[in-house]
């Protein structure tokens, strides 16, 4: 049977218990955390949990200086879960600057609007944001059909000598900038069979994203909010569902305005959120951008330390029991 570990799948036999599984990976007897379907696993339940078709786990190292806590994209594993984009900054030296304090490994460029090499002559983000450092993300912002979606694509990967990796959105119309998710089915099942890696841009919608991990993306991108609103994550609940269904990795895309928002993000078990007018459109864009990364290191923290129940009345944090009266 196949199950999914830290995003990529792996083969072990029907109903094998982790801790079979962790000895396999070269992991037993080491200091590890392990999440089982978005559930922490407690260590002594390793040898009798026992595994199902379609389980999802996520396995945290203890190692000197810090945890390793990568996620997979694509075969290649990220340590930085901000993705950040690269437009409405006021020059490139400001780009470059908010990138470096973002801490992002990932970097998404809209080919229709920028210099990336086809326009010789002008200034060229790639000489601010090298591919020796960064993995570009082309996107498809300003598409509004599946069509041009697959054309802008097909221009990224000549531009970029084979590179397959790509965020594919299909825009309804220019005032909400929502996904037409109809086009956005089309273009990623072209995209998927001409061997592309496709992140997709979608609503929030369970539904939706179910289908766009069927149809072979390799990510989900559901919005929190519409594109450059800045107003957070508006429906926590069908995020939640997205996650908790998900056998790829799922990162919020759109509405972010601040770093509380990037942390309630992650605190869902969102694998990472793109950004890009948060961090662009604030008054001082490089603390911005440092914000967001300390936002989104806490949100994940949060969600693997497993926070505390939500309860309807007080509950004393200094015990009474023993107490002399």
């Amino acid at each position: 049977m196949m199950v999914y570990v830290n995003g990529d799948s792996r083969e072990c036999a029907d109903n094998s218990p982790v801790a079979d599984l962790l000895a396999d990976l070269g992991l037993a007897g080491k200091k590890i955390a392990v999440e089982l379907n978005h559930e922490i696993l407690p260590f002594t339940d390793y040898a009798k949990q026992t595994l199902k078709a379609g389980d999802r786990l996520e396995i945290v190292h203890a190692i000197g200086g810090g945890q390793d806590d990568s996620f997979i994209l694509a075969g290649k594993a990220y340590q930085s879960r901000l993705l950040v984009g690269t437009g409405k900054y006021k020059d490139l030296e400001e780009t470059r600057l908010a990138i470096e304090a973002s801490g992002a490994q990932i970097v998404t460029v809209a080919i229709r609007r920028t210099n990336i090499g086809q326009n010789p002559g002008e200034p060229n983000l790639l000489d601010v944001i090298s591919p020796d450092k960064y993995t570009i993300l082309p996107n498809t912002a300003g598409c509004y059909s599946a069509d041009d979606a697959v054309r802008t694509c097909r221009l990224a990967r000549e531009l970029l000598g084979g590179h397959n990796l790509v965020k594919l959105e299909v825009l309804a119309d220019q005032k909400t900038l929502f996904p037409d998710v109809a086009e956005t089915y089309l273009a990623a099942e072209k995209l998927v069979r001409d061997g592309f890696d496709v992140m997709v841009y979608t609503n929030d919608d369970p539904i939706a994203a179910k289908r766009l991990e069927a149809i072979g993306c390799v990510a989900v991108m559901p919005l929190a909010a519409p594109i450059g609103s800045g107003l957070g994550v508006r429906n926590p609940y069908n995020i939640l569902t997205i996650v908790e269904n998900a056998k790829v990795p799922i990162l919020v895309d759109a509405g972010v305005g601040t770093a509380s928002d990037a942390a309630i993000a992650m605190e869902l078990g969102c694998d990472g959120v793109l950004m890009n007018t948060a961090i662009a459109d604030a008054k001082n864009p490089i603390l911005m951008a440092s914000a967001m990364r300390k936002g989104i290191e806490a949100g994940r923290e949060a969600f693997l330390a497993g926070r505390m129940p939500r309860r309807r009345f007080a509950s004393a944090s200094s015990p009474i029991d023993g107490l002399i009266i």
